[in-house]
């Protein structure tokens, strides 16, 4: 292996490492649930599934604002100009704030015309409003934490986020096992307890991030000034290149969510079914997404210092090393399969459902490692911000969203075929994405 290989894997696995752990203690946190809430019952599982519904949404708009401020922030490391860093997570975070204050009122004031959205049963949207009213008390603390954490992941600060987590996940099963099942003496709370459980968990990230951005983090500091920051001229640009991702990222959770709703209105079997091959995809996808963050990372700094060919080298091994950790996400799914059905114990419906499920999405997640890659990470990280809105307009919301209402409510097909339908968008946009990958457009120096 040549030097020059070398060096950008060393640099890729000191990146990419953390961030695929934390994936994974993400998926981990959500794969809890599903397993001790599966083993209450499936309207459990399905009303806590709907009801994440509301923090995913809200979680892409706080992806949204990081991917934005993290066009400008890499670039600006590669300057090395840390006030203007500074300012920007200012901004980023009091957007963050104002967003999670929205999303807690409303789960508060409509938390069943919410769930209602997403199924007409009424026993699942029982379950879910019982989690929405709790966790919902969480989405002010995850404005914080969640953004904070992200952002700085852009000055190659991606330790932190993964210890926070793996406290977090250890503190939220124990607490989640104790809580829903009812041991060490306390009573047996259900879906309350898993909400409850998640909610504490939360507490103590902020609690950790707090001490590590006031105390420890010696890179950039939080300043509470920064939120109120007045700075036209950055804020242009912050509006400029994060509110086509912002955009983006709604569209493409609001289509998971319209996803979601076809399935929740086709059953609460479908619901469970989907619910547990979206975690799987999640488990498959961890080292796929470290990789694509990776990406924006590394070519951010090289096109702030001004390295276009260095960018445009990095891209092409990127691309190239997407596709290796798609079909490893392939065959980890094919292999785990038999289990994943052998394990849940769902009646014979549920676990049919989720065995086809899980073959459809090993193949799904090839076409989403790439376009990833291409769209949160190279396009990027070059200040390409509005080509993923433009194609998830396109493929997903006139592409598989429209095909599969058409094909569930017009012509009712069976679920397979709906399911089909709903994953294609991944597919239809790979050779969209090669085309942008190569006219080369994506690349621009976006620093003053």
């Amino acid at each position: 292996m040549k030097s020059a290989d070398r060096e950008f894997y060393k640099k890729v696995l000191v990146l990419v490492l953390p961030m695929a752990l934390q994936n994974l203690i993400n998926v981990g946190v959500t794969a809890a649930d599903v397993v001790m809430l599966g083993k209450v019952g499936e309207d459990v599982l399905s009303g806590s599934s709907l009801a994440g519904q509301v923090q995913w949404v809200m979680s892409l708009v706080f992806f949204g604002l990081a991917s934005g401020a993290s066009v400008l922030i890499a670039q600006y490391w590669g300057k090395k100009d840390i006030e203007t860093i500074e300012k920007i997570i200012g901004i980023t975070l009091r957007c963050s704030l104002i967003t999670g204050v929205i999303f807690t009122t409303a789960s508060w004031v409509f938390p069943v015309q919410i769930i209602r959205l997403f199924t007409n049963e009424p026993a699942v949207i029982s379950e879910a409003v019982k989690y929405l009213r709790i966790v919902s008390c969480s989405y002010i603390i995850i404005s914080f934490t969640m953004m904070y954490l992200n952002v700085i992941k852009s000055v190659e600060k991606v330790v932190v986020s993964t210890v926070v987590y793996s406290i977090s996940l250890v503190f939220n099963i124990i607490l989640n096992y104790t809580l829903i099942f009812g041991k060490f003496g306390m009573p047996a709370m259900g879906i309350e307890g898993a909400a409850i459980a998640t909610l504490l968990a939360r507490i103590l990230e902020l609690g950790i991030t707090v001490v590590y951005a006031w105390k420890m983090n010696t890179a950039v500091k939080f300043r509470i000034k920064h939120l109120f920051v007045k700075d036209r001229l950055l804020w242009n640009d912050f509006v400029k290149y994060a509110t086509p991702v912002i955009l983006n990222e709604l569209l493409w959770g609001a289509g998971y969510s319209a996803n979601t709703a076809i399935m929740g209105h086709m059953g609460s079997s479908a619901v469970a079914a989907n619910s547990v091959a979206h975690t799987i995809r999640q488990l498959s996808m961890v080292v796929s997404f470290g990789v694509g963050n990776a990406t924006a990372i590394m070519m951010g700094k090289a096109i702030g210092e001004g390295r276009e060919d260095i960018a445009k080298d990095y891209g092409r091994r990127f691309v190239n090393l997407s596709l290796m950790t798609g079909i490893a996400g392939t065959v980890l799914i094919l292999v785990i399969r038999p289990f994943v059905v052998h394990f849940m114990g769902f009646e014979a419906e549920t676990s049919g459902l989720i065995y086809f499920f899980l073959l459809v999405m090993a193949f799904y997640v090839i076409g989403q490692s790439y376009n990833s890659t291409c769209i949160v990470g190279v396009f990027r990280s070059g200040g390409d911000t509005k080509f993923g809105l433009y194609v998830d307009i396109g493929c997903l919301w006139g592409g598989s969203i429209l095909l599969g209402a058409l094909a569930a409510f017009v012509f009712h097909a069976p679920i397979h075929v709906v399911y089909l339908l709903i994953m294609s968008d991944e597919f239809i946009k790979v050779p969209l994405s090669y085309w942008r990958y190569r006219k080369k457009k994506w690349l621009n120096n976006v620093t003053r």
